[in-house]
């Protein structure tokens, strides 16, 4: 329950700390970016491995509709028949409401949601002229969001499956003091949206109980990660608070900010969202996967229980407590250790794939960006690099004492096998 109402906090502080700059006067693609990202983390309240999955959704099916019309890229599913002169806002519009909410006969993401996502909808159809380029463009984008939401019917969305709980050293347990659950585990299991096996991902996984490398990530995140950590930085600890949000939603608000700084058309931001998200959601079904893999124990268990992992570099400390502990001051409900194994960090892995990604799509790695997070309201990070970001994040889960840095480490591999996989196969330019 705890972890759910953790989520529900995000979520309700998305709205209003994660639209970003350059929201205002931006594209349809643009703008049904930031809806979506209302109806899926605030008032859905996915969790953010969840909320990958529904992000690609959308965005696969906004791209294909836009594409369609301006037939530069290869498709993502389809390719419906379309004109150069048909609607684009009203295709992209239409793409990305249908797949919220669905047809009479095709459920979409959140049916429910209807009568907030209706007059959404119907404003952004009132702002284009009448007329066959305009109904061309609802007919595209319905078929997009038709071609999507069957294409991912039995996927493996909302499955039964948990993550093991064992006693065994080194194996996951869940952890004080909220001892929760991953309601959304069923994320190991989803068929992947880019990768044909997900197999593909696997990490080489964490290092032995009783090795060097075991003892040295240990160490780190016991002094680095404490509670009471007197060597962890004001910064540092900032940074790992800061990044304990919605990643998904985080960095598609990053996304809008860039759309606007750099002037991209619709085509381009369709392409845009639509890597960014398709890329997050095969880093989250990959991670997930490999965390049910390997089912490593977090820094909590391994330090109350030391005495049991056989290596003699280790110490036990059964009153050790993580920064991410409820008696840690933050904006909204308590920091917690997540509701899942170690290995890999999801932050890594989708982080990883986003801003690779992003680095492919730009074509550099030099970038100047902003992220803002529901933790500090008003307050922004400042980045000048997509590298530098990802480097940060390594870094804040070990300072948070929520993961080993080999867990990060080898998610921010993760993810960029998922980026290289999407550059060389997927949504790429018609020769």
């Amino acid at each position: 329950m705890r972890n759910c109402i953790r989520f529900l906090f995000v979520a309700a502080a998305v709205a209003a700390a994660l639209m970003g700059p350059g929201t205002a006067g931006a594209d349809t693609v643009t703008q049904w970016n930031a809806i979506a990202s209302t109806a899926i983390v605030a008032t859905a309240g996915q969790t953010p491995q969840a909320s990958a999955l529904s992000f690609g959704m959308v965005q696969g099916a906004v791209y294909d509709a836009v594409n369609a019309i301006d037939g530069g890229h290869r498709p993502y599913l389809l390719e419906p028949p379309a004109e150069p002169m048909d609607s684009k806002d009203a295709a992209a519009a239409t793409a990305a409401f249908r797949v919220l909410v669905g047809f009479a006969d095709l459920p979409g993401l959140f049916p429910t949601q209807q009568p907030i996502l209706q007059p959404l909808y119907d404003t952004s159809l009132a702002a284009i002229p009448s007329g066959v380029a305009k109904e061309h463009g609802i007919a595209i984008g319905a078929a997009a969001a038709r071609a999507m939401l069957a294409d991912r019917l039995g996927d493996g969305r909302g499955g039964l499956f948990a993550f093991a709980i064992s006693s065994t050293p080194g194996a996951w347990r869940p952890t004080p003091p909220n001892f929760g659950v991953d309601p959304t585990a069923w994320v190991a299991f989803v068929r992947p949206f880019l990768v044909p096996d997900v197999e593909m991902l696997r990490t080489d996984g964490p290092n032995p109980l009783t090795s060097a490398a075991y003892a040295k990530d240990f160490n780190e995140v016991k002094e680095l990660g404490s509670l009471t950590s007197t060597r962890r930085t004001a910064d540092q600890t900032k940074a790992a608070i800061f990044w304990q949000g919605p990643a998904i939603a985080m960095w598609n608000a990053v996304a809008r900010s860039l759309v606007a700084s750099h002037g991209l058309g619709i085509v381009d931001s369709a392409r845009l969202f639509a890597m960014e998200d398709l890329a997050a959601a095969d880093a989250s079904i990959g991670c997930w996967n490999d965390k049910a893999h390997w089912n490593f124990w977090r820094p909590i268990t391994a330090i109350h229980e030391a005495d049991t992992d056989g290596n003699p570099a280790t110490v036990a400390d059964p009153d050790w407590k993580p920064l991410f502990d409820p008696s840690t001051p933050t904006n909204g409900t308590p920091l917690v250790t997540p509701p899942f194994p170690d290995h890999p960090s999801g932050h890594s892995c989708n982080s990883s794939a986003i801003l690779h990604t992003l680095h492919n799509f730009f074509g550099t790695d030099k970038m100047a960006f902003d992220v803002q997070s529901p933790r500090f309201p008003g307050y922004a990070r400042h980045f000048t690099r997509f590298s530098e970001a990802l480097r940060e994040i390594i870094g804040a889960r070990v300072w948070g004492g929520i993961h080993f840095r080999t867990a990060d480490e080898q998610g921010a591999v993760l993810g960029l096998k998922v980026a290289h996989y999407l550059k060389k196969h997927d949504l790429q330019p018609v020769r």
